[in-house]
């Protein structure tokens, strides 16, 4: 029997809970649960901008907490597009709130010395520069070359740093905050903080301790890609759905921070081993083919909502697969085939070469396992080839849409540009939004 999605309705009650979080210290002014400082309705538009940006920057530490019954309904990589827009729109409002003052009410700011100025002052001032360096290691990381663990340890720090001296300014300089409403509001604010930071660095780290994995398998594929089979040890495992992924620590204790997402590869329906398809692109992953057997592994997961067990109900599904891509779509493939799926499917997979094509002979064998059309296209062919050139172009997306019953599912997974083109492909021939996902290739 396959799973029926009961997404939607938990979808909007944990919207509705995130936003009234955000929201809350502006309630609170708003309420007349505070006495305004009668300074005029600029300061205290600029006060108002101060406070929604720290709930904001406060807010941005449960997004990326990965409590997955928070997350089930969204999907962790949407999570993290929000995480990087809200901060950006958090660090906006700081600058108006400073600029705001700078302009109207200079007198109210402290001279910019820190010998001179009051600690709350400068603490402000302090985070405002280092949500500005977040803002920008985070958006231009690979502009800047900054290696992917080095950045997300001091990200984690940066943003905790940050947030704690924005909250040593508020409460500091005590506009709105002397009183017990709001007092009684930041220090709950600070304490859910220290509780969320500690829960994800120590607390989950030291649970993921108590369930290792072991690589029992390394196995090279095509085009710098690695395949690793890993075995729980001393527990059951974790049951995952077709298509999800999970972040894995490969030779070193979780507690380190040293964890990368990658998909699961294997069938859900595969028992207790679990198995991830891995291309070598840099950082960590650099070294993936050096991973030995017996390696101990942690998984955390699994995660993500890329996966055909929310939409029982579809008539048929496409696929759209660039390069190692393909990793959730064969995952997802394997599993209809374990579980003896009869519905029509086409997957179109771009790829540079025949010989750079990763899993191409599992597909082809999923093809008979399957009533799977695939198209592969290839953007160097190789003397012979009498497939598809180039790109997945919207031609070819709809020649194999057109051979699907009306109300398909359609799956894509792949580099930007190939994922924008195949939306627009297939958004043109009508296909509603609704049936159109997208797994993120990358997240940072």
């Amino acid at each position: 029997m396959r799973p029926r999605s009961k997404s939607r309705p938990r979808g909007l009650l944990w919207s509705f809970a995130y936003v009234t979080l955000i929201a809350l210290p502006l309630i609170v002014l708003a309420s007349g649960l505070v006495a305004l400082r009668g300074s005029g309705w600029w300061f205290d538009f600029s006060m108002g901008l101060g406070f929604g940006a720290l709930a904001l920057m406060g807010g941005q530490f449960l997004l990326t907490a990965r409590f997955r019954r928070a997350t089930a309904p969204f999907g962790m990589d949407v999570l993290y597009v929000l995480h990087r827009w809200l901060a950006v729109l958090a660090f906006g409002l700081v600058m108006a709130h400073y600029l705001i003052l700078r302009v109207r009410y200079p007198a109210t700011l402290a001279p910019a010395w820190p010998m001179e100025a009051p600690l709350s002052m400068t603490a402000g001032r302090a985070a405002l520069a280092l949500f500005a360096v977040l803002i920008v290691s985070s958006l231009w990381r690979k502009s800047l070359r900054i290696e992917y663990d080095g950045w997300r340890i001091a990200h984690a720090v940066l943003a905790v740093a940050g947030v704690g001296l924005a909250l040593v300014h508020v409460m500091g300089v005590a506009y709105y905050s002397g009183v017990f409403w709001t007092r009684s509001m930041l220090e709950l604010f600070l304490g859910s903080l220290v509780a969320i930071v500690a829960y994800v660095r120590i607390v989950k780290p030291i649970l993921l301790t108590g369930r290792p994995y072991r690589v029992t398998h390394v196995r090279e594929e095509r085009g710098r890609s690695w395949s690793l089979t890993l075995e729980p040890e001393g527990h059951r495992g974790l049951r995952f759905a077709p298509g999800q992924f999970a972040w894995l620590s490969l030779g070193h204790s979780p507690l380190k921070a040293r964890e990368h997402p990658f998909s699961f590869s294997g069938s859900a329906e595969g028992g207790a081993a679990l198995e991830f398809t891995i291309k070598e692109l840099g950082d960590f992953t650099d070294t993936i083919g050096e991973i030995e057997v017996g390696t101990v592994a942690y998984v955390d997961g699994p995660h993500g909502i890329f996966t055909v067990d929310r939409h029982p109900d579809a008539p048929a599904f496409l696929f759209i697969a660039g390069g190692v891509g393909i990793a959730p779509i064969v995952s997802i493939l394997r599993t209809l085939a374990d579980r003896g799926d009869a519905r029509p499917m086409g997957l179109v997979y771009g790829t540079r070469s025949w010989d750079a094509t990763p899993l191409r002979a599992e597909v082809a064998r999923l093809s008979t396992r399957l009533d799977l059309e695939v198209e592969h296209v290839l953007e160097e062919p190789h003397d012979g080839w009498d497939g598809a050139v180039g790109w997945p172009d919207p031609e070819l997306i709809g020649g194999v849409l057109a051979k699907l019953p009306e109300g398909v599912q359609c799956f894509m997974c792949g580099p930007d540009p190939l994922t924008d083109m195949a939306q627009d492909a297939l958004r043109e021939r009508g296909v509603p939004m609704r049936h159109i996902h997208l797994e993120l290739f990358e997240m940072a």
